[in-house]
């Protein structure tokens, strides 16, 4: 069976990649950089979302499972245009193709920003009711839709959407990565600002849902929520990141009024109420069905951290 891979050289795709291969199975990756791909056996440009439908179905030669990781990401400054014509309408088209001439399934890296905004405080699971907040969020639930038409308009069932929270690894982006920064200046910080709980999962945790559903004999649910096995604080994200980089903790006791107070004066109260916001996932239903989360999410953290200070003496 070969499993066509797109984003194959993203920091989730990358390590999608090397577990499919460890589990046999043949690979044609694509990505919408193919100059990255110089060398890489059965390697393909991913045609552009107005791009003409053979070069979708092309792409489809040989393929009995699809993987779509390609996105744009909310950390770019892109507009709702771009997000739009990259995580709805490239996801559908590919989708289309897919359900034309893959004959297994299709798995959509999603995110839990196409269900909540990030001031959203609660538990996120499949019957949270979809409500994105933002063009990143309403993009990507744009491109779970439209993977699912695909697929129904040809009378087949398959796909599926992950609903990822934050993916922490080695490469990660966004709001983890800025906070692992944060951590290694060593800066005290006010222990009652960080009290949020949030679920992250690991980028490996992500390759072993995508590799439990395409060998798992039943198909897939229309859509999941995976998260590392318990959620963390925002504060014990921090504390592990500085063990890794052998630092003190330094959450002083402070009130969080001050910090609240100074974000309203800067008009940034919806920053605030995203860094105080309790998110947790709950993936039992994809655990259920035969899957393991990330057992110490924490540790992992550390471990990043220990290898960045490593790379980085400066940081250390």
């Amino acid at each position: 069976m070969k499993v066509l891979v797109t984003g194959a050289t993203g920091f989730v795709g990358g390590r999608i990649i090397g577990r499919l291969r460890e589990a046999g199975f043949d690979l044609r990756i694509a990505s919408r950089l193919p100059q990255r791909l110089a060398g890489a056996d059965d390697a393909a440009a991913l045609p552009g979302a107005d791009a003409p439908e053979e070069a979708f179905l092309a792409l489809m030669r040989d393929v009995t499972h699809v993987v779509h990781c390609a996105a744009l990401n909310n950390d770019r400054g892109a507009g709702e245009a771009d997000l739009r014509a990259v995580n709805a309408t490239l996801t559908g088209r590919l989708a289309k193709a897919a359900a034309a001439r893959a004959e297994g399934r299709f798995i959509y890296l999603s995110s839990i920003r196409a269900v909540v905004g990030p001031g959203f405080s609660g538990t996120i699971d499949e019957a949270t009711p979809p409500a994105p907040q933002c063009a990143y969020g309403r993009s990507k639930r744009e491109g779970e839709i439209a993977m699912l038409e695909a697929f129904a308009a040809a009378g087949r069932g398959g796909a599926t959407a992950l609903r990822l929270p934050p993916v922490h690894g080695e490469g990660m982006k966004g709001n983890l990565r800025g906070l692992m920064r944060l951590a290694a200046t060593g800066l005290p910080l006010p222990a009652a600002a960080l009290t949020a709980v949030r679920s992250l999962i690991s980028n490996d945790a992500v390759a072993g849902a995508v590799t439990h559903l395409l060998t798992r004999p039943m198909p897939p649910r229309p859509a999941y929520v995976p998260g590392d096995a318990a959620p963390v604080a925002m504060s014990e994200i921090i504390a592990a990141f500085r063990r890794g980089y052998g630092r003190p903790a330094r959450l002083v006791a402070m009130p969080a009024w001050p910090f609240r107070l100074l974000a309203t004066l800067a008009g940034r109260q919806a920053s605030w109420t995203a860094l105080v916001a309790t998110q947790i996932c709950d993936p039992s239903l994809l655990a259920s069905e035969g899957w393991t989360p990330e057992p110490d999410t924490l540790g992992r953290l550390e471990a990043l951290a220990r290898q960045a200070g490593r790379a980085v003496p400066g940081e250390a």
